[in-house]
C-alpha cells in the first residue's frame, strides 16, 4: 500500500487540501471548501449541501458506478426523503 501524500491549492484565499495516493485518484477536503461559506464551523455547509436532492443523486449515481457492494435499497429511504423538512444527511450516514 504506497503511502498518502497531501498537497494543497489555493482558491479565493482558501487553502484546500487534496490528497492522492497514486495521482490518478484525488481526494479534495470537503471541509476545506465548506470554510468559504463558514470559515467557523463548515460541519452545518456540508450537512446543508448533503441534504439537497440533487446532491444525494449525484452520490447515488457515483456509488452505483464506484461501489460494488452500494445498499440500492437503503439508499432509495433516503431518495425519497430527500428534500423534506425534516430530512438530515450527514457524513456518516
Amino acid at each position: 500500500m504506497s503511502k498518502v501524500k497531501k498537497d494543497k491549492i489555493e482558491a479565493q484565499g482558501f487553502s484546500i487540501e487534496v490528497y492522492t495516493e497514486d495521482y490518478m485518484n484525488d481526494y479534495i477536503s470537503l471541509t476545506d471548501i465548506a470554510k468559504y461559506k463558514n470559515e467557523d464551523d463548515p460541519r452545518f455547509v456540508i450537512q446543508n449541501w448533503m441534504r439537497n436532492r440533487n446532491t444525494l443523486e449525484f452520490i447515488g449515481l457515483w456509488e452505483i458506478l464506484n461501489n460494488e457492494n452500494f445498499n440500492r435499497v437503503q439508499f432509495d429511504t433516503f431518495k425519497m426523503e430527500a428534500g423534506l423538512n425534516r430530512f438530515t444527511m450527514t457524513p456518516q450516514k
